[in-house]
């Protein structure tokens, strides 16, 4: 019996205690897919299949939805996936010198992995603890208030097995990167390049972005295009206010 198959035996009553919780056993398919990886450290393509077996699915839909989210990985990982948050409150509260200093330590960049196997770092969007900020999680558990200081304790601590959020489990030697340029197995698709190939390394994105500043410049130049209320809603205001609307216009036509 392979080792997979071994693993898919012994979870097997644990994915159908899953699959029974749910009128449709479709819904089961995301705790599945994380009981798999959170026994082998990523999802394999062994476990996109047994997944796609056991919930009637084809094996397109199961790697489609595991591409999705950015909580699975496709590829082994580090022991410790380190993903710090590049959102706008933490990055107005310094993110980009705790991402910076993050980089420099490590000597890798986002969606890299040491080459020890040890750490994987990732600059993910906003974790949702803002008033907390800048914040990160070690392989899902969050980490407050960061400091470039206290990132040596913390390398120190995952190096030395000290730290209180206990290793991924790590069934393949990772390699430089998780990301998936082109997954032939099941489906073609990438994970999100996030900041990768950004003219600063330490823009995590979004800053230097000029989209934004160019609709306020369009937005100033052009205000007759961007004044009064649009028809959109017509068809859900009340008929008082369809008549003031189609008023407005017309007097507007004169």
């Amino acid at each position: 019996m392979s080792d997979f198959a071994a693993l898919r035996e012994e979870l097997q009553p644990e994915c159908e205690a899953l699959i029974a919780q749910y009128p449709d056993k479709r819904s089961a398919l995301l705790p599945i897919v994380h009981l798999f990886q959170a026994r082998q450290g990523y999802v394999t393509r062994d476990a996109m299949w047994a997944c796609a077996e056991m919930l009637e699915l084809t094996p397109a839909v199961v790697e489609s939805t595991v591409s999705f989210y950015t909580l699975f990985f496709r590829r082994p990982v580090g022991k410790y996936m380190l993903q710090v948050c590049r959102n706008l409150s933490c990055l107005l509260n310094g993110a980009e010198t705790v991402m910076a200093a993050f980089r420099d330590k490590l000597g890798i960049g986002h969606l890299q992995t040491t080459a020890d196997g040890l750490f994987s770092y990732e600059e993910v969007e906003c974790l949702a603890a803002c008033d907390r900020a800048p914040c990160m999680q070690v392989n899902l558990e969050f980490v407050y208030d960061l400091t470039p200081a206290a990132i040596d304790d913390m390398l120190a601590a995952m190096r030395g097995g000290t730290y209180p959020v206990a290793p991924l489990p790590q069934t393949a030697k990772p390699a430089r990167t998780w990301a998936v340029a082109a997954d032939g197995e099941v489906a073609l698709g990438d994970k999100s390049p996030g900041a990768e190939n950004a003219s600063d390394p330490n823009n995590a994105g979004g800053i230097g972005d000029r989209s934004g500043v160019i609709m306020l410049d369009r937005i100033l130049a052009e205000q007759s295009r961007f004044t009064g209320r649009t028809r959109e809603r017509l068809p859900n205001e009340p008929p008082a206010a369809m008549r003031e609307i189609a008023q407005e216009e017309a007097g507007h036509a004169h």
